[in-house]
C-alpha cells in the first residue's frame, strides 16, 4: 500500500501541477515573505491538505494571522537558523566564543519582542495571540548576557576582578610608554628618532648602532640598514613583565565569564529550542496572512459536497487593475462544464484561475477572490500547454495525449481536473472523436472538470449530457476585443469569421469559409461587411541578373589550331582553347598562352587548311615533358602530374 502511495505521489509530481497552473510562481512571493530558512523550506514543500480538520485550522491561523498583522504591524521575527549550531557547541561543552553568546542574547530579545506583540493580540481573543504562552523568555540569561558581553567582547565590567585587572594592565602600558620616552629625551643625540615604537609586541627606542652601548636596555630589532638598533630600556622590560601576568590574569577571567555563560545557555538549550521551533513555526503562519494581504485575498469555505463557488475571483498573479474578475459555480448535479470561446478570449486564464484559487484554499491559504466556496480534492490534475518535448520526441498531441492518459488513470469522483484545447493538435474529425471520449470517462469517474475546446461537436455533446454544461467567454464583435467574461449555460463561438470580417476579408473568401465549414444552408446566417475583392498590393519585383551568353556562330567560327591575328598589335597567333560563355578565347603566341576577348581576333587561316585530319595538337600546345607524361599514362599508371603550359 506504502508503495502504491509512492508511485502515485511521483506521477502527479511528474505532471507538475504547481507549475502548469503557476502556484509555483505564488510561492515565489510566498516564501519572499518569510525571515526563516524552515518557513521557506516550509513553503517548498506546501501541499494540498487531505484532512478537512487541520485544513479548516490552517486557513484559522492564515485569518488570524492576518488581522494580527493588520492591527498591530509586522510581527517582530528574525532569522533564527544559526542559533541551532550555536546549541549544540554550547550543549557538547565547548566555549562559546562572545560573538556567539551575543546572537543567543539577539534571540532571547527577538523571543521577548515576539512575547509582547502576541500579548497584545489577546485584547480581541485572536486565538494566535495566546502561543505567547510557548515562549519563554529566560529573561536571566538574557540579561546575563547583555550585561556581560558587549560590541563582540567580554565588557571590562563582566567582574569587578576583571576591571581591576584591565585597569592595572592599563597603567601598566602607560608606564612603560613615559619610560621610553623619558630615556629617548635623556639620550636625544644617542636616538636615530625622537619617538618610541614598538617590535614584535615590546616598546622600544630607535637607537643609532654607535651608541649600542649608551643606552641600557635589550636589543628587540634592527633597521633593514642596519644603522638603527631597536633597543627595549631596562626600565621598560620590568613593566612589560608584570603587564604579561596581569594580561594571563585577564585572559583566565575571561574563560571563566565565557564558560559560566555557556553553560548558563547549555542548560537552557532546551527551553531555546522550543522558542527556536515556535518562531519558525509562526514565521510559516504570519507568511500566510502577510501574502493575504499582499495579494487582496479573503478567507474561503471549505465543503466536501463537491461545490465550487467563486464570486469575482481574479488570477493572483494579473494586474488588479487590468483583470476581469470571475464568477463561477460548479457543483450539484453538474460535474463538468465546456467553456468554448475566441481565441484570446481568455480561456485558460480562466480555468487556471479557478484552479489555482482552488489549490491555494487546500494549501492553506486565501484566495484571490471576493467570496469562495471550495470543494476539498483528492488530486488536481491540468493539461495545459503544448508540451511538446523534443528530447522525448513526443508532438504536441502525443504529449497532450500522454498527459491525458496519466490523468485518467489517477482521477477518482474526488478529483478536480482541467484541461486546455482538449482534442487538438491533430486531425480535427478524430480529433473532436478523442475529445468526445475524454469527456465521456471524465463523467463517468464523477470528477469536478474544467476544459476548453474550440469543436462545435463538443458543444453539442454537452447540451445533451446530463453532469455537463456549456460556457462560454464573451467576445465584443465591434471591437474585436476579449471581455474576459464566462457566461455558464451558454456555448461560445470562435468568431473567427468576425474577425476575419472586421480585418478585411473579402466576403467571396468569407462565403466559401463558411460553407466549407458548416455547408450552404449556414450561408443564411451570417452578414458580411467587405463585399470587395482583395486588392493586388505587392509592388516589390524580382530582378534576374544579366546573363552574358557567347555568340553560336562564333563557338564555330574559332577551332584548335586556328590561326588568328591579334589586334591592334598584328601579331599571328595559334588558337588553343575554343571561346567559352564569356566571349573570351585561348591562343598560343610566341610560347606563351594567353586569354584574350573574340572581338580582338580576326581568322586568317582555318586549322583544316593547317594541319592533317586527327593531327595530334599536342606536340604544338604541349611540352616535351608532359607529352612523355601522358605517353606513359596511356600505358600504365603513373603518379606523375601534368602541369599546365
Amino acid at each position: 500500500m506504502v508503495f502504491f502511495v509512492l508511485v502515485l505521489f511521483e506521477r502527479i509530481k511528474e505532471m507538475n501541477i504547481e507549475k502548469q497552473i503557476e502556484f509555483d510562481r505564488v510561492k515565489e512571493i510566498w516564501s519572499g515573505l518569510t525571515h526563516t530558512g524552515y518557513a521557506k523550506n516550509m513553503i517548498k514543500e506546501a501541499g494540498i491538505i487531505l484532512d478537512e480538520t487541520q485544513l479548516n485550522k490552517a486557513l484559522r491561523d492564515t485569518g488570524d494571522a492576518r488581522e494580527i498583522i493588520e492591527r498591530q504591524g509586522t510581527p517582530p521575527l528574525q532569522d533564527v537558523t544559526e542559533i541551532w549550531e550555536i546549541l549544540h557547541i554550547a550543549k557538547r561543552g565547548e566555549c562559546l566564543t562572545p560573538f556567539q553568546l551575543e546572537k543567543v542574547e539577539r534571540v532571547l530579545a527577538a523571543v521577548r519582542r515576539l512575547k509582547a506583540y502576541l500579548s497584545c493580540g489577546r485584547a480581541y481573543e485572536n486565538s494566535l495571540a495566546f502561543y505567547d504562552e510557548n515562549l519563554d523568555e529566560l529573561e536571566d540569561l538574557q540579561r546575563e548576557i547583555s550585561s556581560q558581553i558587549r560590541n563582540g567582547s567580554v565588557d571590562d565590567r563582566a567582574s569587578k576582578f576583571l576591571y581591576d585587572t584591565r585597569n592595572e594592565i592599563r597603567q601598566l602600558e602607560d608606564a612603560m610608554k613615559q619610560k621610553a620616552e623619558q630615556v629617548i629625551r635623556n639620550n636625544k643625540v644617542c636616538m636615530a628618532d625622537s619617538y618610541y615604537t614598538t617590535r614584535n609586541g615590546r616598546i622600544c627606542v630607535p637607537v643609532k648602532k654607535e651608541y649600542k652601548l649608551k643606552v641600557s636596555g635589550s636589543v628587540i630589532d634592527r633597521s633593514s640598514t642596519g644603522s638603527t638598533l631597536f633597543i627595549e630600556p631596562a626600565g621598560v622590560a620590568g613593566l612589560y613583565e608584570e603587564r604579561e601576568l596581569q594580561l594571563i590574569a585577564e585572559a583566565n577571567e575571561v574563560s571563566r565569564i565565557l564558560y559560566t555563560l555557556t553553560v548558563m545557555v547549555a542548560d537552557a538549550a532546551s527551553a531555546m529550542e522550543e522558542d527556536v521551533r515556535m518562531m519558525e513555526k509562526l514565521d510559516f503562519i504570519f507568511s500566510k496572512g502577510r501574502l493575504s494581504i499582499e495579494l487582496c485575498c479573503t478567507a474561503p469555505i471549505i465543503n466536501t459536497d463537491r461545490i465550487i463557488r467563486l464570486s469575482a475571483a481574479r488570477h493572483p498573479l494579473m494586474d488588479r487593475e487590468e483583470n476581469v474578475p470571475l464568477d463561477f459555480s460548479l457543483g450539484g448535479s453538474e460535474r463538468g462544464i465546456v467553456i468554448t470561446g475566441p481565441n484570446t478570449g481568455g480561456k485558460t486564464v480562466a480555468i487556471k484561475t479557478v484552479m489555482l484559487n482552488c489549490y491555494m484554499a487546500q494549501c492553506g491559504l486565501h484566495v484571490t477572490c471576493e467570496k469562495a466556496e471550495i470543494a476539498m480534492n483528492d488530486h488536481y490534475l491540468c493539461d495545459i500547454g503544448d508540451g511538446q518535448n523534443l528530447s522525448e520526441n513526443l508532438s504536441t498531441f502525443s504529449a497532450h495525449i500522454k498527459n491525458v492518459i496519466g490523468i485518467l488513470e489517477l482521477v477518482t469522483k474526488n478529483s478536480f481536473v482541467i484541461m486546455d484545447e482538449l482534442g487538438s493538435g491533430t486531425d480535427p474529425a478524430e480529433g473532436m472523436g478523442i475529445a468526445t471520449a475524454i469527456l465521456e470517462e471524465l463523467r463517468k469517474s464523477g470528477a469536478n472538470f474544467l476544459v476548453t475546446t474550440h469543436y462545435p461537436e463538443i458543444k453539442g455533446y454537452a447540451d445533451r449530457t446530463e453532469g455537463i454544461k456549456n460556457a462560454r467567454m464573451t467576445f465584443d464583435k465591434e471591437t474585436l476585443k476579449p471581455t474576459y467574461k464566462m457566461v455558464i449555460g451558454e456555448a461560445g463561438e470562435s468568431c473567427a469569421f468576425y474577425i476575419a470580417d472586421r480585418l478585411g476579408m473579402p466576403e467571396s473568401m468569407l462565403k466559401t469559409a463558411v460553407e466549407a465549414a458548416y455547408g450552404k444552408n449556414a450561408l443564411e446566417d451570417y452578414e458580411f461587411l467587405h463585399n470587395d475583392e482583395l486588392k493586388k498590393t505587392g509592388t516589390k519585383r524580382i530582378k534576374e541578373s544579366k546573363k552574358t551568353h557567347a555568340d553560336r556562330s562564333l563557338v564555330s567560327k574559332f577551332s584548335i589550331g586556328d590561326s588568328v591575328m591579334i589586334s591592334p598589335e598584328q601579331k599571328i597567333a595559334i588558337v588553343c582553347e575554343p571561346i567559352n560563355e564569356k566571349g573570351v578565347l585561348r591562343v598560343q603566341v610566341a610560347k606563351r598562352k594567353i586569354y584574350i576577348n573574340q572581338r580582338r581576333v580576326k581568322l586568317l587561316v582555318k586549322a583544316d587548311k593547317l594541319y592533317p585530319e586527327d593531327y595530334d595538337f599536342s606536340i604544338i600546345f604541349d611540352s616535351v615533358q608532359n607529352r612523355k607524361i601522358r605517353h606513359d599514362m596511356e600505358r600504365k599508371f603513373m603518379d606523375e602530374v601534368i602541369r599546365e603550359n
